[in-house]
């Protein structure tokens, strides 16, 4: 309970930052990139942790159910400015890819209000669900030293097994997000 609370805080204040380091030892296997964003060679990528739970709107979402997808997470809040920013990016991204068998997830934290979540999806148009996490439960799921969440916003992508392939801790501009999901489009 105490290092959940430890989690939680250290997350809290990076939370709408431009990033950080992963925490992980030098073996991580993964490059450092410029711009905040980070990738895994095909052969060294782990596995995402399981994700799971009610989207804004109520609704069951089970990351499990995206196999065979290339799955871009992103996690957000309505309060960050940083993440108002890229919305209009990721919507546009997510419209140009689903051909291509790319689907994005919101994962929503720090919203005490659904409303607020909601609200923030409307305006920007976002069409892809959005895990509502508002105390950041999703985020710790991911272990220390992958390229998991750190700040808010981040972006994370998913190979079509589910692993993690790449991670960004600063808003995405559209060039910057089709960087991280074409050549995993491109894998086959």
């Amino acid at each position: 309970m105490l290092a959940t609370g430890a989690a939680v805080a250290a997350l809290t204040l990076s939370a709408c930052g431009a990033g950080g380091t992963s925490g992980g030892s030098s073996d991580t296997k993964f490059v450092q990139g410029k711009g905040g964003v980070d990738t895994v060679a095909k052969g060294d990528r782990k596995h995402a942790p399981e994700i799971t739970g009610k989207t804004l709107e109520g609704k069951q979402l089970d990351l499990a159910d995206y196999k065979g997808k290339i799955v871009v997470l992103n996690v957000w809040g309505s309060w960050c400015t940083p993440c108002r920013a890229e919305a209009p990016n990721l919507v546009k991204v997510a419209k140009d890819t689903e051909a291509d068998g790319v689907r994005f997830v919101g994962i929503n934290t720090r919203d005490s209000d659904r409303a607020n979540a909601i609200q923030f999806e409307k305006e920007f148009k976002v069409q892809y669900p959005s895990l509502y996490d508002p105390i950041g439960k999703l985020m710790l799921r991911f272990p220390k030293g992958s390229l998991n969440p750190q700040a808010i916003p981040t972006t994370i992508v998913l190979d079509r097994q589910g692993r993690i392939a790449a991670r960004a801790l600063t808003p995405l501009s559209e060039e910057a997000l089709r960087k991280m999901v074409e050549p995993l489009i491109a894998e086959k």
